[in-house]
């Protein structure tokens, strides 16, 4: 008797009622073995088979008095084998027994439709396979996707200025900061504030500081989106707390855009538009697209003396080649000056001069003014008025059976000095705030 080793085996014999009583018989009889095929095919033709069809089981006086009063047609529908739910109840309760492994011949058919197949053979059955995952068309199919609610999504990167900015809370939608105007050392500081040097019993001379004030009034920054409520009542993942937390990292993401780039008006005046931005040149010959060294040392020659222990660098990750590959000429030679000793076998240095080095897509493109800073961020400002709001409305997308969320915060940001600062001696300015110039 051959083996049923794949799928298309086992509906060819079922569609075969020869082949299916020859696979019954040889089956039963090894079961059985005391009994010939010719006693097995007895004895299944007594249960209800016979070659080339089937007839209805017998069923007790019990069973027919509970199907007794059903019509010609319900009765047609449950068909010769008592495949049915109400005939099965009640008609193979006393079919005969296969040698005590089955009820009847009709739950024996029952364990080798396609469908029993798919929960899995019932042992009793012994039906040989091969079949397997790997492929989906020889019972990868059959394998249930497993649906997990961890969600994958990327990451946005840290905030970059509010955790070293100064933060400020604003009671109402206006916040006057007070300032000392400090343009210039040449002769005062603190932008007046001068001593002097006198002789014993000589005459004082007074001096004033500049007074200014910086001002911060309240922006918006919002997020709206709208959900069909069938995807609310329905999804495996919790979809408001989801927009929640999608729209918490979101908004924080774009105010720290803005305190890098922003323009002011309707949003806060990023580092980049700064009035105390000291922008420095490139050097003359200097190729598109790059950074040199010299660029780095006169960077870092422009910082306030006082923020240099505060100091960061802000460059965009398109930076790294450029920095990577950075020389100090010597003579007609020269040797990289950012990679560590080790090369390319090492990690690149998370500093430049000694200052922490943070990689933010902020900035701007390589070659471009913002693609690399060099700032102390304890001059910025950030007042807040209202951190994040989400509110809800399911009426105005009524019609549509959509609810719409709402996520509102209030604040503002710039830089509190308005000028950057010409030092005691020489003319260069210094600034809390330098950038790179655009190289093209």
């Amino acid at each position: 008797m051959p083996k049923l080793e794949t799928q298309a085996q086992l509906e060819e014999m079922l569609n075969d009622p020869v082949k299916l009583e020859d696979y019954v018989t040889g089956k039963i009889h090894e079961e059985v073995g005391d009994f010939t095929k010719e006693g097995v095919k007895m004895a299944l033709e007594a249960a209800g088979f016979t070659k080339g069809g089937a007839r209805r089981l017998p069923m007790s006086d019990e069973a027919a008095d509970q199907v007794r009063g059903t019509s010609a047609e319900e009765l047609k529908a449950l068909g010769s084998w008592g495949h049915s739910q109400k005939y099965a109840a009640k008609g193979r309760r006393d079919a005969q027994s296969l040698d005590g492994k089955f009820k009847s011949f009709g739950e024996f058919l029952e364990l080798i439709t396609p469908k029993a197949i798919q929960a899995g053979i019932d042992e009793r059955v012994g039906l040989s396979k091969v079949l397997g995952e790997g492929q989906g068309d020889q019972g990868g199919f059959l394998v249930p996707d497993q649906f997990r609610t961890e969600l994958m999504m990327l990451s946005v990167e840290q905030a970059v200025v509010r955790p070293r900015a100064m933060i400020l809370p604003m009671s109402t939608t206006s916040l006057r900061i007070p300032t000392i105007r400090d343009t210039t050392h040449a002769s005062t500081v603190f932008g007046g504030v001068r001593a002097y040097w006198v002789p014993e019993s000589g005459s004082l001379t007074s001096s004033e500081p500049t007074f200014g004030s910086a001002v911060l009034t309240a922006k918006k920054l919002t997020g709206l989106t709208q959900v069909s409520n069938e995807l609310l009542a329905d999804s495996a993942v919790g979809v408001e707390a989801l927009l929640t937390r999608l729209f918490g990292q979101a908004l924080p993401y774009f105010e720290d855009d803005a305190f890098i780039n922003g323009i002011g008006g309707a949003q806060p005046v990023g580092l980049i538009n700064a009035d105390a931005l000291v922008t420095v040149a490139k050097e003359t010959g200097q190729q598109a697209t790059t950074i040199v060294y010299n660029n780095i040392l006169k960077m870092f020659s422009r910082m306030l003396p006082s923020s240099v222990g505060r100091a960061v660098w802000l460059a965009h990750p398109d930076t790294l080649p450029a920095l990577a590959t950075m020389s100090l000429d010597v003579g007609t030679g020269g040797s990289a000056v950012f990679l560590p000793a080790g090369g390319a076998s090492g990690a690149p240095f998370a500093t430049l001069l000694g200052r922490p080095i943070i990689f933010t897509e902020k900035c701007q493109t390589l070659g471009t003014a913002g693609d690399l800073f060099f700032v102390d961020v304890s001059f910025y400002l950030i007042g807040d008025r209202q951190t994040m709001e989400m509110a809800t409305d399911p009426f105005s997308r009524f019609t549509n059976d959509e609810t719409r969320y709402r996520f509102i915060e209030r604040l503002d940001g710039r830089p509190w000095i308005d000028s950057a600062l010409t030092p005691r001696n020489g003319t260069n300015t210094l600034s809390p705030f330098v950038n790179l110039a655009t190289r093209s």
